[in-house]
């Protein structure tokens, strides 16, 4: 793990070959206490960051990513949903890397994000592909999984590994960049807390979906990245969603 910011506490880890979590604790009073956000960034002959991270947070990003490559030649700024900590610098990044383009969800092109950033996104449809050189990543349409309607997440399918977004989110500021311990448990014990799933009917059908491309890293947007039987854990999450 490399700190990128001494002040903040900025730091990244790769977490599989060729993706990068950059992870920045917040310590905070209140509300459900002290948090973390992450965003990915996957290294390739088109990169891509996968979350922004939020708006004020945009400098600490860019100092993360310009440790690993030149941030101009990001070339796909991805999300799973229209939220701070998903997009909330998209526009900051775009101008950075100008040949870049928004990555999300056709729902969330058409009912937001082509009008809220300044460039046209490249939008996926359910179960679409695209090649970003040695990975490729696959969008999976997850309405109201966990928030709202225009949710998806991306499967990175040379390493099985999930971005699976607000899934699997860990309370606190302080974790290891990767683990192969219990996260199921304290992701429940925060969502105790401040639920943030919308408990959408279709939600065991969706993670089922998830589970059965067999992810053996879960890169969580809060937290530690965890490694292990990801299709075990997945399904785990959708029999405590559904008790």
């Amino acid at each position: 793990m490399v700190i990128t910011n001494k002040q903040s506490g900025t730091n990244i880890h790769e977490v599989a070959d060729g993706i990068y979590r950059i992870n920045t604790p917040v310590f905070a009073q209140g509300g459900p206490g002290d948090f973390s956000y992450n965003q990915f960034l996957i290294v390739d002959d088109a990169p891509l960051l996968f979350h922004t991270g939020l708006r004020k947070m945009f400098p600490l990003v860019r100092e993360a990513v310009a440790s690993v490559l030149p941030v101009e030649r990001l070339r796909f700024i991805g999300f799973s949903h229209v939220e701070a900590d998903e997009c909330g610098s998209l526009n900051e990044w775009l101008a950075a890397a100008p040949q870049s383009v928004p990555l999300c969800g056709k729902l969330a092109a058409m009912v937001s994000v082509d009008d809220i950033a300044d460039r046209p996104a490249h939008a996926l449809a359910n179960g679409e592909s695209l090649s970003l050189g040695s990975h490729t990543v696959r969008w999976f349409d997850t309405p109201h999984l966990p928030h709202g309607w225009e949710c998806g997440l991306l499967m990175e399918e040379k390493t099985h590994t999930l971005l699976c977004s607000d899934l699997f989110a860990q309370g606190g500021a302080e974790h290891p960049p990767t683990t192969e311990a219990d996260i199921l448990g304290p992701s429940e014990a925060f969502r105790q807390v401040m639920d943030p799933y919308a408990h959408g009917p279709n939600a065991r059908a969706l993670l089922e979906r998830l589970a059965l491309t067999k992810p053996t890293t879960l890169a969580c947007m809060h937290g530690s990245t965890w490694h292990g039987d990801g299709a075990k854990l997945l399904r785990s999450l959708a029999d405590v969603l559904s008790s």
